[in-house]
């Protein structure tokens, strides 16, 4: 089985070792082809409590670590620069 891996960014990082990462995908409307934006919401840990908002990180599925956190930080590959 192939591990899931997503790259996007941290909207949210108020809980202890855990951040909300957005994914954009861009996909075209079924009927009129216009580029549509759609995002999703994955809550993963951080262990180390490292990610900042506007991070973009790189996140892998695992198991369940709580009732909504089914991904883990592997890595920051951008850090946001404020």
């Amino acid at each position: 089985m192939a591990v899931k891996e997503r790259v996007g960014i941290v909207v949210s990082n108020k809980m202890d070792k855990t951040v909300v990462v957005a994914i954009e995908n861009r996909v075209p409307h079924p009927k009129y082809g216009k580029i549509v934006v759609k995002t999703k919401r994955f809550k993963a840990h951080d262990q180390e409590n490292h990610c900042q908002e506007g991070d973009r990180v790189r996140i892998r599925e695992t198991r369940p670590l709580s009732r909504t956190k089914r991904w883990e930080v592997t890595e920051i590959v951008e850090s946001a620069q404020k």
